[in-house]
């Protein structure tokens, strides 16, 4: 195993075939294939399954695949330590945030980071939380801060916020003329009304789509967006619903006229706003400080597992 064959590896995973992945890696897509070929003759094994789409891994595959991201750590870890060794300040962090989430925490985070740190680069990466989650054990987000549920995988979580996910209605809709405001409700309630929705790989979306599989409801959706802000002015103004954190709504007193919250009766869909990073990975100490004025901005205490 060599990075550049890592590299290409773990771009057609990404990419999801050997033709996207060679735009990637701006190589033409028979040189590509020719290498993936060769990779799996010196491994004595088939890493892709072709005949799926998007290509997937073989069993073999996702060994080598669990083996590569080992040594991208090593690589990683080793320069951060020589790195700090020589006290070197310059560097590089990836931070994945969501947009909405970044609006509402970057302008307090930023500033105190870049006056202790002004030659380190802040990267910062903009996605759903799902995909964030994914990034981030792919290696390819440094610290990533999410809206989810705690899981068992490749990463490190630190809860730094508790977050429910309400029903916020408009005032005009017929959920708000049965319901007063605050008033825990079944999602059932909500099935005649028209939704607003965020994405598909944005974590309320997960509980949304959970929440209609659970109790088989199938609700019209008026709009799909990636855009939260976006969406609950939509829902607010469109005699709409929509799921959402009540933190969205409570820090917007714009909305207090237009629109009500219900918590969700029976609902075991939680998710809460974390701080995590990869297993194994070394945090440097300009990665770890932005770890701590994050908590700090939260007013959080700031505890991260061990380092290796």
């Amino acid at each position: 195993m060599n990075m550049k064959h890592i590299q290409y590896v773990l771009t057609v995973l990404r990419e999801g075939s050997i033709t996207g992945a060679s735009k990637k890696l701006y190589v033409s897509q028979p040189a590509l294939s020719q290498t993936i070929k060769q990779i799996e003759q010196d491994l004595g094994a088939q890493i892709f399954d072709r005949t799926t789409d998007p290509i997937s891994l073989t069993y073999a595959g996702q060994k080598y695949v669990d083996a590569a991201q080992q040594m991208l750590d090593i690589d990683r870890n080793l320069r951060a330590h020589i790195a700090e060794m020589k006290d070197e300040i310059h560097g590089r962090i990836r931070v994945g945030i969501s947009v909405q989430r970044g609006l509402q925490l970057l302008p307090y985070v930023i500033p105190d980071f870049a006056r202790r740190y002004p030659f380190v680069k802040v990267e910062l990466v903009e996605h759903g939380s799902d995909t964030l989650e994914r990034m981030t054990s792919e290696g390819q987000c440094d610290i990533a801060l999410v809206a989810t549920s705690e899981k068992p995988n490749k990463l490190n979580y630190v809860l730094i916020e508790n977050e429910q996910v309400v029903l916020m209605a408009a005032r005009s809709t017929n959920l708000a003329h049965r319901f007063a405001a605050g008033e825990p409700i079944e999602i059932t309630e909500a099935q005649n009304e028209k939704f607003v929705s965020m994405r598909s790989g944005h974590s309320v979306r997960v509980v949304q789509d959970r929440l209609f599989e659970h109790y088989h409801i199938n609700p019209t959706i008026l709009m799909e967006t990636s855009n939260m802000e976006a969406g609950k002015n939509v829902a607010a103004h469109a005699n709409a619903v929509m799921l959402i954190p009540q933190v969205y709504v409570t820090n917007s007193r714009d909305l207090q006229y237009r629109v009500q919250c219900h918590p969700i009766l029976n609902s075991n869909h939680e998710r809460h706003f974390y701080l995590c990073y990869r297993k194994g990975m070394y945090l440097t100490r300009y990665m770890e400080d932005f770890a701590r004025i994050v908590c700090d901005k939260l007013n959080v205490p700031f505890n991260l597992p061990g380092q290796p």
